[in-house]
């Protein structure tokens, strides 16, 4: 343990550099810092996401749903960065415990907090490293250059050759990204994959003008996901019915069992102003930055 402490020091640093960096770009943009509670009664309900159960409750495994419920409130430009909780999360890319970016602004869609993102990794970019030009594991990465925006549809007939919409399951979907849509994403610049299928929106909002897409996406560079974001759901009719459906599955799958967020809904009963949300994964950020192959080179774990 303190062998590895020692060789990841200068990452650390960086690290830490980074989390001031990314609190100055914010900071700089009239969003308020807010620190919700780590220890929750109930996490949102997400079908293959694990929580990892305490006394009197639940570690978060974000803190989306508090988050929500400021907005509820008229907080508009909110951000959190903090440590998260997801079980059996183990891996170069996974951690059980990991540290999490997360904002909301309200009055503003999710292309447009499209631009804000692709504007705060290129301030971080400048900040930490001093260029745009960026190298991971000897791939070269350009974030002056204008990102890659592809939809799932397109993506997945580019580097798959399936149709989306002929996917018979969830699971079948998952494997192809895993495997050959993935990989194939961030190469050289920044990548958006927008638009998701209905049915993989979550928390998002349906598209006004094509109701079987969601308003969501996810940022990728060299392969990996950075960050999952989207125009956020406001009916508290249609994200009660997608949170059964939810639970319905989980208790399919044998996952541990959520006491319903009733303070969640009683919020968003009282109603949500229009806004867009984003999650950003600070610890596969710094990897990028640090051309680190594992998280375990940028944060301390067992």
């Amino acid at each position: 343990m303190l062998g590895h402490l020692q060789n990841i020091k200068a990452r650390l640093r960086k690290r830490a550099g980074l989390i001031s960096v990314i609190r100055a770009y914010f900071d700089e943009r009239d969003f308020i810092e807010t620190e919700t509670p780590i220890v929750i009664k109930a996490p949102a309900p997400e079908e293959y996401i694990e929580g990892i159960p305490v006394e009197n409750g639940f570690l978060r495994t974000s803190p989306e749903l508090q988050m929500k419920e400021m907005l509820c409130v008229g907080y508009e430009k909110i951000y959190q960065i903090g440590a998260c909780f997801r079980k059996n999360e183990f891996g170069a890319r996974h951690c059980p415990e990991f540290t999490m970016l997360e904002w909301y602004e309200a009055k503003i869609d999710y292309l447009q907090l499209l631009e804000f993102t692709a504007g705060l990794l290129r301030f971080a970019a400048q900040k930490i490293i001093g260029s745009l030009q960026v190298e991971y594991q000897g791939q070269a990465i350009d974030l002056a250059l204008e990102p890659q925006i592809i939809t799932v549809r397109d993506a997945y007939k580019k580097y798959a050759g399936v149709d989306v919409a002929q996917i018979s399951t969830e699971e079948k979907f998952d494997e192809i990204m895993t495997s050959r849509v993935e990989p194939c994403l961030g190469i050289g610049k920044m990548t958006f994959l927008i638009d998701y299928p209905a049915n993989r929106a979550a928390l998002a909002r349906l598209k006004p003008d094509a109701p079987k897409l969601a308003e969501r996406w996810e940022l990728y560079l060299a392969g990996m996901e950075i960050a999952n974001a989207y125009g956020e759901l406001t009916d508290p009719v249609e994200q009660r019915k997608r949170f059964e459906k939810a639970q319905a599955a989980r208790t399919e799958n044998n996952f541990v069992p959520y006491p319903f967020p009733d303070d969640f809904f009683r919020a968003l009963e009282s109603g949500m102003q229009e806004c867009s949300g984003c999650a950003l994964g600070i610890d596969r950020l710094a990897m990028i930055f640090t051309d680190s192959a594992d998280i375990s080179e940028v944060r301390v774990v067992k």
